[in-house]
């Protein structure tokens, strides 16, 4: 029912990282996408690649489905790329997004430079990543200043290594109490998670970031960041909800399950994986993003399949 090729020229994708915008709308960043070329010779072959694209939805009803409301276009029509990538294998060959969150009317997205892909779950980043929107999603500013290096990355001229930021080249970004929690894992799916966290206001000054060391909060060093859970881990999506009164947290373990964990509060203790959904179930899944709007005893989820390359909204039944 969205027609998303005829509407926005979306016929492949990946991820669905959802936030809510403060405005009424769930903004949701998807990954490296595709479309039906444009170019006549091809005569319709898949093509059109967009390192990412936004899509936004007021739609509270999702027993049906999720409807998408709009997203920023280029001149075409179709969805354009709001990070952009020099797709260059190597270099850069994508700028993916990890997370977002709405802060005082201010969207931040946070996204990876990903220099090569690899084996399957597996990547290597240049950098993450801050980029803001004033305008809910139409146009990015990205902000150099948040710029956490990855070992062995392709920097800008300038930017030296920091110890511990390679832990936080993905992440998943919840507002608690005043602070923004950043759960955060190394490029690819097979890192532990460690947690930062910021006062609201000061998304964009890494000096203000405060790292859990295991008995408290250290300010400005990445490095004292131990694991507030472990496995082989990445893609986590982390939201507080109101019918558990507990932080739950989502993503694919090493056997390409969904698995889902909870906690008392941002730093835990979280407790063991739960499967919700397994490999020979729907074979390929990864990426689970959990739907801000969820309620009830009802989670809804965004999920990719690979072997479809596609997105698919699914729900799992909480149980206190």
């Amino acid at each position: 029912p969205n027609k998303t090729v005829d509407r926005f020229n979306v016929l492949g994708t990946d991820l669905g990282i959802m936030w809510d915008n403060g405005a009424g709308q769930i903004l949701t960043a998807f990954g490296d996408t595709t479309g039906l070329s444009r170019n006549p010779t091809c005569d319709g072959l898949v093509g059109e690649w967009r390192s990412n694209v936004l899509f936004r939805s007021s739609d509270r009803v999702l027993a049906d489905g999720m409807r998408i409301d709009s997203a920023p276009k280029d001149g075409t029509g179709q969805a354009r790329e709001i990070i952009s990538g020099l797709k260059i294998p190597g270099v850069e060959a994508s700028s993916i997004p990890t997370s977002g969150i709405a802060v005082n009317g201010v969207q931040y997205l946070s996204y990876m430079s990903v220099r090569n892909w690899g084996e399957a779950g597996q990547w290597s980043t240049n950098y993450s990543q801050i980029a803001t929107s004033s305008d809910n999603g139409e146009t990015w500013t990205m902000r150099p200043e948040t710029l956490r290096p990855n070992i062995g990355g392709v920097l800008p001229a300038g930017v030296a290594p920091v110890a511990g930021s390679e832990n936080f080249q993905m992440s998943s970004m919840v507002k608690d109490g005043g602070f923004v929690y950043n759960y955060g894992t190394p490029a690819g799916r097979s890192g532990e998670v460690r947690l930062s966290r910021v006062p609201e206001g000061a998304i964009l000054d890494l000096s203000a970031y405060e790292y859990w060391n295991g008995n408290g909060w250290i300010r400005a060093d990445p490095a004292a960041a131990v694991p507030v859970m472990g496995g082989r881990i990445g893609e986590i999506s982390v939201q507080y909800n109101e019918f558990l009164g507990k932080f739950v947290a989502m993503y694919a373990d090493a056997f390409s399950s969904i698995v889902m964990r909870t906690a008392p509060s941002p730093v835990g203790p979280w407790t063991a994986p739960e499967t919700l959904v397994n490999l020979v179930e729907v074979p390929g899944i990864y990426a689970a993003y959990i739907h801000p709007w969820s309620s009830g005893s009802d989670l809804y989820f965004l999920a990719t399949t690979w072997a479809d390359y596609n997105v698919m909204l699914m729900r799992t039944t909480l149980v206190r």
